[in-house]
């Protein structure tokens, strides 16, 4: 019996594909292997969003070569993508396979079905709808490694999400490269229109977007969050990556801060209690001291409710790699600086919701005690002992720094 191992890499479209790959595995016959050193098969869906996450991606094909060098060592993912001809000068032994081509050269099909029956050790699941990105941010090497965009049949995506919700999966988190860029390949659906096709669906679930950006969130998509407060999550994670003006010129980003302030102004007008989180950037090679103060003061000036915290990490054949970079420590300093501001952020928004009912999904008992996200992506303990799942109702009766405590409605 032929034995595989699985090792992902990176963003929740990674592990969305892994899962879908594990699916397919199994499927074939094969055995999953609890190590690389017991697999025939060692197939690694890799990350290069960042140096750290080229690191640690070689840092396990050494491993795998030193443990187990006669295993088939398959490399698959945006590393192995963007950085194809140097991985295989420095690693000739893995076999390099693009994402599209992983059915017909393991499986003998057409093409991996890239959807999920279920999301193996997650309490959430999560659903691909969208691959690919053209925006060339000048930071970004995504748009090298997955330059074709492409979506998911909105029937597909329909029937995936009554497969897991049928299995008792209660939040449902739709992913991609670029979500916002959702166009259904057979009916010209957009994601405002797929929407309004989920929120028709019978069952208790809610769904949730991943990252989405600023430019693709239409009236449509808020339109339809507001009609069904059950169904969609008022969340939105929107990358902002800088505050100032001038250095999202510099990234190549396609919005200014006023754009951004007035679509945040939108979404708390439009959908009550909404929790707008963002990615940001400390340390682009342009950024000055006065630029990132103008970040810092826009995120507050903004109110949002956290920040993911990137160190700029310059990327090979991205524009930003040429420029004179900044000094290592300055760009950790200003990290640093964010993510005080982030737990900051986060206990304001936490504090915000004090006296308010939440639903709130469970996702694991720690200490005896229930632990979970509201539809905005608040943590929250509740104070009970008895066992909970699902979606429940709860009322927050406290909080401190970022973490809400409720009690059962």
């Amino acid at each position: 019996m032929t034995t595989f191992f699985i090792k992902t890499f990176g963003c929740r479209v990674n592990q969305v594909e892994s899962q879908a790959l594990l699916e397919q595995f199994l499927r074939g016959g094969y055995t999953q292997a609890s190590s690389p050193e017991t697999a025939d098969i060692c197939l690694l869906n890799t990350c290069t969003v960042t140096h750290q996450a080229d690191k640690d991606v070689e840092k396990q094909i050494r491993q795998i070569l030193r443990r187990n060098p006669n295993a088939r060592l398959v490399l698959t993912g945006c590393y192995a993508a963007a950085h194809e001809a140097q991985v295989r000068e420095k690693f000739p032994q893995a076999q390099i396979i693009g994402k599209y081509d992983l059915g017909k050269q393991l499986f003998g099909v057409e093409d991996v079905c890239w959807t999920v029956s279920g999301h193996e050790g997650h309490s959430r699941a999560f659903i691909k709808i969208q691959d690919g990105c053209d925006c060339f941010c000048s930071y970004c090497i995504v748009p090298y490694a997955r330059p074709v965009k492409r979506s998911k049949p909105l029937a597909d995506v329909l029937h995936e999400i009554q497969t897991l919700e049928a299995k008792g999966f209660a939040e449902i988190v739709l992913t991609g490269i670029n979500i916002g860029n959702y166009v259904c390949p057979q009916t010209g659906a957009d994601l405002a229109a797929l929407c309004e096709k989920i929120a028709a669906l019978p069952g208790r679930f809610r769904v949730r977007f991943s990252s989405i950006e600023l430019q693709t969130v239409t009236d449509g998509i808020i339109r339809q969050m507001a009609l069904r407060p059950d169904r969609f999550c008022n969340y939105f994670h929107l990358p902002l990556q800088a505050g100032c003006d001038k250095i999202l010129k510099d990234m190549n980003r396609h919005y200014d801060t006023a754009a951004y302030r007035a679509r945040v102004a939108d979404l708390r007008r439009q959908v009550p209690q909404i929790g707008i989180f963002a990615d940001v950037i400390a340390g682009y090679p342009t950024e000055t001291e006065a630029d990132f103060k103008a970040t810092v003061a826009f995120i507050r000036e903004v109110k949002l409710a956290g920040l993911h915290v990137f160190s700029y990490s310059p990327r090979p054949r991205t524009p930003a790699a040429a420029l004179k970079q900044l000094p290592r420590e300055e760009i950790k300093r200003r990290a640093d600086a964010l993510r005080a501001l982030d737990k900051e952020l986060r206990a304001q928004f936490a504090a915000s919701l004090v006296g308010t009912e939440q639903e709130v999904f469970i996702e694991e008992h720690k200490q005896g005690r229930p632990h979970g996200i509201t539809s905005n992506f608040q943590q929250t303990v509740l104070e009970t002992d008895q066992p909970c799942r699902g979606l429940v109702r709860v009322r927050i009766t406290g909080a401190e720094g970022g973490l809400c405590r409720g009690v059962l409605c």
